[in-house]
């Protein structure tokens, strides 16, 4: 995936009146199209995948590589400005396709061929059934790729933004019991 500007994020870099903080808006210029999660993780640090994600949902990034159907999702159920309370944004960051691109993000961090194919598989999945499968398996392997400290962190980040329908399918296929 390769993040990219918005017209709306070019304005908020330009008029400074978006409510962005310094790494947001560091991001923000780093998004250029051309740099993939790997890079900019390498640039913001390991919290990139997580703040490009929230970016991509304010819409002041796209992807330009995102795989499947995510068009459909992505939309907001309610059109208007930013909200301003933590609540409504809580809920809107609980998306599969959050989910999805935030596990893609991790993948493509780890140098290993099983990672590799497990981002394939993952790219690959179209139905909802299919992500929630691969995402499964993802999270299966992840042990036997990274350090536990770390995979214990990209899991508890994946059930945050990970729909509570699509967490009780995970429950059930046995994948959250790290």
């Amino acid at each position: 995936m390769q993040p990219r500007k918005t017209d709306l994020a070019r304005d908020a870099l330009q008029a400074h009146r978006a409510p962005l903080d310094m790494r947001q808006r560091r991001l923000l210029i780093l998004c250029d199209g051309q740099r993939d999660l790997a890079q900019l993780s390498a640039m913001i640090g390991p919290e990139a995948s997580a703040m490009v994600i929230q970016l991509i949902q304010a819409g002041y990034l796209v992807s330009t590589a995102s795989p499947g159907p995510v068009p459909a999702p992505v939309a907001p159920t309610a059109a208007g400005p930013a909200p301003t309370s933590a609540a409504p944004v809580t809920e809107r960051r609980r998306s599969l396709v959050a989910a999805r691109i935030y596990l893609l993000g991790i993948l493509e961090l780890q140098r290993h061929p099983q990672a590799a194919a497990l981002l394939h598989t993952l790219q690959q999945a179209r139905s909802d059934e299919q992500v929630v499968a691969a995402l499964g398996s993802a999270l299966d392997a992840l042990p036997g790729l990274t350090s536990p400290g770390y995979c214990e962190r990209v899991r508890q980040r994946l059930f945050e933004v990970l729909p509570e329908t699509h967490l009780a399918q995970l429950e059930q296929a046995g994948a959250v019991a790290g």
